[in-house]
């Protein structure tokens, strides 16, 4: 995924399952600035830890909000066979997802009748 979108990509964010420094090399060959959690077995991984752009980091609880709400509607599967199909149906997930919460937001705010 790195390498793949690097150049619409300014930041990555992970969990300390992502802890890795080959992938955090990568992402900064890249021009990526990883913001990936460490373990904590050192007094430098907490120091560490506790200098991340805490503000910045947790915009990925926004994204698992997001797939979890999709998953939910949606199932947390793919029907098709094919990877590039398997793709369009989840972009199709995703569309359909952000019309309906497009829809109900205006809905709210009594643009609709």
């Amino acid at each position: 995924m790195v390498t793949r979108n690097a150049e619409s990509n300014a930041v990555l964010t992970g969990d300390k399952g992502y802890d890795d420094q080959k992938l955090r090399r990568l992402a900064r060959d890249h021009d990526i600035r990883p913001l990936i959690r460490h373990r904590e077995f050192t007094p430098l991984h907490k120091a560490w830890n506790a200098r991340l752009d805490s503000g910045l980091y947790y915009q990925r609880n926004m994204n698992k909000t997001v797939n979890a709400a999709i998953k939910q509607k949606f199932g947390a599967f793919v029907r098709s066979r094919l990877w590039w199909k398997q793709f369009r149906e989840l972009v199709i997930k995703c569309v359909v997802h952000n019309l309906e919460r497009s829809l109900a937001i205006s809905h709210e705010e009594g643009d609709c009748p």
